[in-house]
């Protein structure tokens, strides 16, 4: 059954009023099937088979199925119409075809039925005299002549031959074969009679076939006619034996009175036409007959090829339909596939040129036109981008390689633009800067920006991470752009460097008149201590104290000579677990009540170092250590240093306390001079910094989890492997000698991680 589909117009529409639904299909289909089958029965059960049929009944069959086929054929073409619209751009259902399938169908249908009707009726009609009695009693007729007219010619013949020999018998019965007449007489019977050639001859079973006599101009072999056959049916009674051949009539007869002699008569005649003619009516006549056996056939087969004809040119009608309706449409998909396309972003797209210059080849040429014009635009704008986009690349690479911070602000001063080092330098990540405020990163660059300077030192930073920023402001139409150098290490170098100076200086000048006055002043006591004890002793605590004062001054300026003139290290492989234990044991000793552990990851450890040096700065770690748990005022409190490695590539050392943790300014930590002591001299960790840079290392300060300090220090193995001079000293602590006996048994505990 043909599939139904209804087309989606609006609810008032054509579709609605005249919609093809399953039903109307099914019930065409079944028109069409039931007419069919009520047509053979009509026409098989007639009485006489070979009989033809009425023509109107006829022309009435064909019509009743021709209808429902070119509706069938309709419906075909509508179902093959949406289906083509189903796949095509422009969509709305396949109006457009089936409308074409429809008048075409309907155009080509109409005249079609009517010449179809009229042609049935009229060769019907036409060949209805052929098949009745008159024509076929007229053609018999005709044929019985022909037949006459041959077979009375040919008896005529053979009578004449039968004729002569029964003169000949005539003539022998007076005279004899050798009369001298004979052969006067016998060339006059053939003249007279007409006769081409003749010839007498005699058969007998010894010498076979005896010429008496003959006229043969035209030297016929007629002894080739003279078959026993022949002669037997002659002799048996027969009065002649014809023979028809294409150019002669040739005839054997037997004399009268005699069973040996015999006359052959010939005649030159065209006896071909005759047999054709003869020929030709008998099969017209048989052809007729056949044809008038199979009348109805034909005039079924007939009618049937008019339907075929008929449906045959409705179906091109419709595929013509379709053709139009496909070229019609065309155009229009293709306009509205480009115009999707070029919705979608691809410029390149384009209308096939168009063949016609009709409406829609003038619409597509300005299409094609309008979406050149766009793609050349948009390669402009790709190029203008293209360019842009490496500019902003090539700024965005020379941002990334400065180690200035840029930031670029816009309205509002929200950042739009803000390379690595900005981010590093403002202390937020690239994801959290662009696109923020600036007064709520920096606020002092804000206030900057508010107060006009072009150049400024500022200090950013919330608790102890201050930096000092050296500020460049650019006030371009697009907003302001900064650009800001870390020269914190800058001032702390050149205060290191002016201090180291300072030291130098203050330790020369001031280390000369120590000497001379601790003499004195023990000179004074030596000489004037016992007098002066009878009385008060004043003098002897005056003296003391200008001792003592000047030891003081002297480790002081000791500390400056130090800090000022470190000597350069020598760099060997030594036990990094036996100078970070030893460091811990010195002050286990002197802090029975503060714990001390090391944690070490391999016991056999090194490190390529100055092995009085690192001693010397690990000392003063744990040093202040001890001092920020003794600051708490808590018993108790613990000390750890943990060394750890990757071998090859650096090693770390972490000590961890539990004491009051850092200053506020801890930035500033380990400038020279700055300490929080009252008797501090601010040395310590200068001179710890110092020795940890010299030996490839780095050093940093955090807050330690659950309140203390924990500082790391971090050495690049690799780069200290290339300062080894050589060595490995196995023999303990060179510059505090060896560990004594039992050192470790007390609070100090060192343990050992084996790593898996």
């Amino acid at each position: 059954m043909i599939a139904s589909a209804t087309l989606p117009m609006d609810d008032d529409g054509p579709a609605n009023r005249f919609a093809v639904t399953p039903a109307v299909e099914a019930l065409v289909l079944g028109v069409a099937i039931a007419i069919g089958v009520a047509s053979y029965f009509v026409i098989t059960g007639t009485d006489a088979p070979q009989r033809l049929l009425a023509p109107p009944l006829v022309a009435l069959l064909l019509v009743a199925n021709l209808v429902p086929g070119i509706a069938l054929l309709m419906l075909l073409g509508r179902r093959v119409a949406m289906r083509r619209a189903a796949r095509s751009p422009v969509g709305g259902g396949g109006r457009l075809h089936v409308r074409l399938v429809a008048l075409f169908s309907l155009v080509a249908a109409v005249p079609m039925l009517l010449v179809t009707i009229f042609a049935s009726l009229l060769f019907q009609y036409g060949v209805q005299f052929w098949y009745s009695d008159q024509a076929r009693g007229m053609l018999e007729n005709a044929t019985g002549l022909a037949q006459s007219s041959y077979g009375r010619q040919l008896n005529r013949w053979q009578e004449a031959t039968v004729t002569m020999a029964s003169d000949m018998s005539a003539y022998f019965r007076e005279r004899s074969l050798e009369s001298p007449d004979f052969s006067g007489w016998f060339y006059q019977q053939v003249y007279y009679r007409s006769l081409s050639e003749a010839a007498l001859f005699k058969v007998s079973p010894q010498q076979g076939i005896q010429t008496l006599a003959i006229v043969n101009p035209y030297e016929i072999d007629f002894t080739r006619r003279v078959t026993p056959k022949a002669i037997a049916e002659l002799r048996s009674g027969k009065s002649a034996v014809l023979a028809v051949t294409g150019d002669r009539i040739q005839t054997i007869t037997m004399l009268p009175g005699s069973d040996e002699l015999f006359l052959y008569a010939g005649r030159v005649e065209d006896t071909k036409l005759l047999s054709e003619q003869t020929t030709r009516a008998n099969e017209v006549l048989k052809s007729y007959r056949s044809l008038l056996a199979r009348s109805r056939s034909l005039q079924l087969r007939f009618n049937a090829a008019l339907l075929l004809i008929s449906l045959l040119i409705v179906g091109i009608a419709v595929w013509i339909a379709l053709a139009v309706a496909d070229r019609l449409v065309r155009p229009v998909g293709e306009l509205v596939d480009a115009a999707r396309r070029v919705a979608a972003g691809d410029l390149t797209a384009r209308v096939p040129d168009p063949r016609s210059r009709d409406e829609v080849g003038t619409l597509a040429n300005a299409f094609n036109q309008m979406t050149g014009r766009l793609e050349e635009q948009n390669t402009e704008l790709v190029t203008a981008n293209g360019q842009l986009e490496s500019r902003r690349a090539l700024i965005e690479a020379v941002m990334a390689g400065v180690s200035a911070g840029v930031v670029a602000t816009g309205r509002e001063r929200t950042i739009t633009i803000a390379n690595d080092s900005a981010t590093t330098l403002l202390g937020t990540d690239a994801g959290g800067l662009v696109g923020r405020r600036l007064v709520d990163i920096a606020p002092e660059l804000d206030a900057m920006l508010d107060g006009g300077d072009r150049e400024a030192i500022v200090e950013v930073g919330q608790g102890g991470d201050v930096r000092t920023l050296a500020v460049r402001i650019a006030r371009p139409a697009t907003g302001p752009i900064l650009t800001f150098d870390d020269i914190t290490q800058q001032l702390l170098d050149q205060r290191r460097a002016a201090w180291s100076d300072v030291a130098r200086r203050i330790a020369h000048e001031i280390k000369n008149p120590l000497t001379p006055i601790q003499l004195a002043a023990e000179r004074l006591q030596r000489r004037y201590g016992a007098k002066a004890e009878m009385q008060d002793g004043t003098f002897s605590r005056l003296t003391d104290t200008i001792i003592r004062q000047v030891g003081d001054l002297r480790r002081m300026v000791d500390e400056f000579s130090s800090f000022a003139r470190m000597p350069k290290p020598v760099f060997r492989e030594e036990s990094l677990v036996d100078a970070a234990r030893q460091a811990l044991f010195l002050h286990e000793v002197a802090h029975p009540t503060i714990g001390f552990q090391l944690v070490n990851d391999d016991p056999g450890m090194t490190l390529i170092c100055d092995r009085r040096q690192i001693g010397q700065a690990l000392t003063n770690i744990v040093k202040n250590a001890v001092e920020a748990i003794e600051t708490r005022g808590e018993p108790g409190g613990s000390v750890t240093m943990t060394l750890s490695q990757d071998p090859g590539r650096s090693v770390t050392i972490a000590v961890a306390d539990t004491g009051v943790g850092l200053p506020v300014d801890r930035d500033r930590i380990m400038e020279p001079y700055v300490t929080t002591r009252a008797r501090g001299t601010g040395l310590g960790l200068a001179i710890v910094k110092k020795i940890i840079e010299e030996h490839c290392g780095t050093i940093g300060f955090t807050d330690r989890p659950g309140g203390g300090t924990l500082v790391t220090m971090i050495f690049d193995a690799k780069a200290l492997a290339a300062l080894d001079q050589g060595g490995y000293d196995q023999g303990g602590l060179d510059a505090k000698g060896p560990l004594p006996e039992g050192a470790g048994d007390g609070q100090l505990a060192t343990m050992t991680r084996n790593r898996t």
